[in-house]
Parts: C-alpha cells; sequence; structure tokens
C-alpha cells in the first residue's frame, strides 16, 4: 500500500511498560525499529529523544485505559500524536504480543488507515477533570444517603417513605435526636420544620421502631461522610466556577435552552471543548456523544438497534436535561417532543431523543454564537397536520381525484 507518512511510531501502552515500534526508510525498503521503555516520567522523556532523532513526525497509540495520558502528553508538544480506538485495531488484526501490536500500529498508521480520536488541548482536559470529579462525588453522596436509608429500614425507621429527603433540615434533626438517644417517636416527629409539620402524624409512625446503639454508631458515621463529601462538593464547584470564567459568554448561551442548567452547560463545554469545528457536522457530534439513532440496515429494511457507544459523562447530563424538560409539560418545544415521544416509545427513548436536540441546539449555538429559538410546543403537530394532509391528498390523486384544498376560516 501508499505510505502517507514517512516517519511513524506506534506505540502499544500497558500499565509499567510501553513498546514503540518506529518504522522509516531504508536503503531497502521500509525499517522498522522497537524498543521498550518504562511509563514512568523520565523513561518517557527518552522515549520523547529517540523519537526525534529517528525524525518521526506521526505517532499512534491505543486508548488503553487512562496509561495512554503520558505518553500522550509527553509527545504532544513536539509530534503531530494520534489516540485511536483500540476496537478499529483489532478489527482489523488479532495479533497478541505487545511488540507485534506496536509494529501493527505503525504500519497501519504510515498507510493512513488509522482514524484519530478526539483529544481535548490542556485547559479543556482540566475543565473535564473538575466536572467528572463532581460527578464522582454526586455519586458518593448518593450512595452514602442509600446507604443509610438501608441501615433505617433494619430499624424500622420508615423516615424516607415521608420526608422528602434524608439530608433536609428536619430529616437531620431527627437522626441526630436518633443517634443522641431520643427514642419517643411523638418528640422525634416534632422536630420538624416548616412544611414538614403537616406530616407530624405520619411522621410518628415512621419515627416507632427498634433504633439501637449498632444503628446510632453506623448513622453518625454515615451522616459525617455525607457532610464531607458536601463541604468538598462546596469546594470544588467554587473551583469550576472560577475555571470556567473564560467561557462565561457559551455558558450563559447554553442556559437558554429549556433544561440546561449551569452544570449542564458546564458538562457540554468540558466534554466537547466548546469548539464545534472538530465536528463536520451536528450529526458527528451526537454519535460522537452517543445520542444519535444507532443503525442497521440489511436487504432494504431497517432493524431497530441500540444508540452507539459514546461520551457516557455527556450523555448522563443530556438525559438529565432531557428528564427536567420533561417536566415542563408543554410549554415549549421539546417539552412537547418528550411528550409525544414518551406516549410512543416510552420515558427512555424519549430522554435520549431530547438529549440529541439538545445537543444539536447546543452545536449550531455554539457555531453561529447566537442563542436557543424556541419553535413552540405546536411545531410538531402543525408539521404532522401538514404531512397528514399531504398523504390524504396524494391517496385521492392516485385515485383519479383532482383535489384542491380549501383552508376553513
Amino acid at each position: 500500500m501508499e505510505v502517507l507518512y514517512e516517519r511513524v511510531a506506534g506505540l502499544d501502552i500497558g500499565k509499567a511498560t510501553l513498546t514503540v515500534c518506529v518504522r522509516t526508510p531504508g536503503p531497502r525498503g521500509r525499517r522498522a525499529e522497537t524498543r521498550t521503555f518504562s511509563t514512568m516520567t523520565r523513561s518517557l522523556q527518552v522515549m520523547r529523544d529517540w523519537l526525534l532523532e529517528c525524525g518521526v513526525t506521526i505517532a499512534a497509540m491505543e486508548s488503553t485505559s487512562t496509561y495512554w495520558k503520558g505518553a500522550f502528553y509527553c509527545l504532544e508538544e513536539v509530534m503531530e500524536v494520534w489516540l485511536v480506538n483500540a476496537a478499529h485495531i483489532k478489527a482489523i488484526s488479532r495479533r497478541k504480543t505487545d511488540v507485534k501490536d506496536a509494529e501493527w500500529i505503525a504500519q497501519l498508521l504510515e498507510c493512513g488507515l488509522l482514524r484519530p480520536s478526539m483529544v481535548p488541548p490542556p485547559d479543556i482536559r482540566r475543565l473535564r477533570m473538575l466536572t467528572r470529579y463532581r460527578v464522582q462525588l454526586m455519586g458518593d453522596r448518593t450512595r452514602e444517603i442509600t446507604r443509610l436509608e438501608l441501615m433505617l429500614e433494619d430499624a424500622s425507621i420508615k423516615l424516607s417513605s415521608v420526608a422528602a429527603s434524608l439530608t433536609s433540615v428536619s430529616a437531620r434533626a431527627m437522626l441526630g435526636a436518633l443517634i443522641d438517644g431520643e427514642r419517643d417517636p411523638a418528640v422525634l416527629a416534632d422536630l420538624a420544620k416548616t412544611k414538614m409539620r403537616r406530616k407530624i402524624p405520619a411522621l410518628t409512625e415512621a419515627l416507632t421502631g427498634h433504633f439501637d446503639a449498632g444503628h446510632a454508631q453506623l448513622a453518625r458515621s454515615m451522616l459525617a461522610r455525607i457532610s464531607a463529601v458536601e463541604a468538598a462538593l462546596a469546594e470544588l464547584n467554587a473551583v469550576i466556577a472560577q475555571a470556567f470564567q473564560p467561557w462565561a459568554h457559551q455558558l450563559e448561551l447554553l442556559q437558554t435552552i429549556p433544561g440546561v442548567g449551569e452544570k449542564v452547560a458546564q458538562v457540554i463545554i468540558a466534554e466537547t471543548g466548546a469548539d464545534m469545528s472538530r465536528f463536520p457536522t451536528p450529526e458527528h457530534l451526537a454519535s460522537w456523544a452517543g445520542v444519535s439513532p444507532g443503525t442497521r440496515e440489511s436487504a432494504g429494511k431497517r432493524y431497530p438497534v441500540r444508540p452507539p457507544h459514546g461520551n457516557k459523562w455527556l450523555t448522563a447530563m443530556l438525559v438529565e436535561a432531557a428528564g427536567s424538560v420533561g417536566r415542563m409539560k408543554g410549554a415549549n418545544y421539546l417539552s412537547a417532543q418528550h411528550a409525544r415521544l414518551t406516549s410512543r416509545r416510552g420515558r427512555a427513548r424519549a430522554q435520549l431523543a431530547v438529549g440529541h436536540s439538545i445537543l444539536v441546539s447546543a452545536y449550531w449555538m455554539l457555531t453561529r454564537d447566537e442563542p436557543y429559538q424556541d419553535l413552540g410546543p405546536e411545531w410538531l403537530a402543525r408539521r404532522n397536520d401538514e404531512a397528514h394532509a399531504r398523504r390524504l391528498v396524494a391517496q385521492l390523486e392516485r385515485l383519479g381525484h383532482t383535489v384542491v384544498l380549501d383552508p376553513a376560516a
């Protein structure tokens, strides 16, 4: 095959070592040299210097877990580096050893048979690190609250059946009293604040159980853990707000989309980089994110299939935004789309489709630097009515009739 890149390197990366194959022109055709390096920083610098001595201008590596990052960051400043999907390479070859893998990557690269993945610049990578850590902390908080609820169930304390949240002011006051030794359900229920006081009879029933010293010890530990995570989240949110200052205008634009709050807008920017020129069309962006419709066609027939794998961090936030839109009850185009699809395809598919619409809107808004323009809740119904009328006219014309539509006043 034709060689498109003369001096290339293929890297097969593991946790402790990486194997590098350099392919360059030689007197008798293409020459390959393979070396193995440690993944420690100094060894990576030695590897980089060797590649520069060989005149390598482009390198490729598999996206193996997070092990690729050290080598990628070391090389990106001095040459073009491609991060490629391991599944694409494995689909072409089933070679097993590290050396053969590195050689195979180098051969594919020099012939232009690889397709690079998107790796954002350092400032966007920092935003990703912050927003992803926030999601992980929120998950830690949710899991700890679930553990607390299960422990209370073990003590026959049904507080979560009455209180909207176990971390509300009223619920924490009751749990604190339980931990301190109070067992009288009436006294505990009387700690309810504001609107929760309307539920005192139900609270009295819910707080009747067999909460003992062992439960108290666990509850104290769990509440301390929840408070620590909440404090870490508050601190992290302040850091994130400061880090996103250069993208304040883009954040403001994105928050004009129904259902998109500050956190969702931050994740959209952190995951896409806010530079839509990386994606030729909004369909490319949706496919990369994992919210595009799956396609499987055979013999002219289309079959239902799951959406493609994509960016799980972005997909999760888009689905969350779609859930918020679904609670707006037909107030805008997106909520009308959610309602129509929920009745036909179910809530999960509706949320994914609305998430797709949100991302496509974000693509054009960031490309054109303009706010969201809502089509209105009637747009889908109006479009469907017009299409239905066209189908009926075509039916009558096939039967030999001439049809003239005269809209009613």
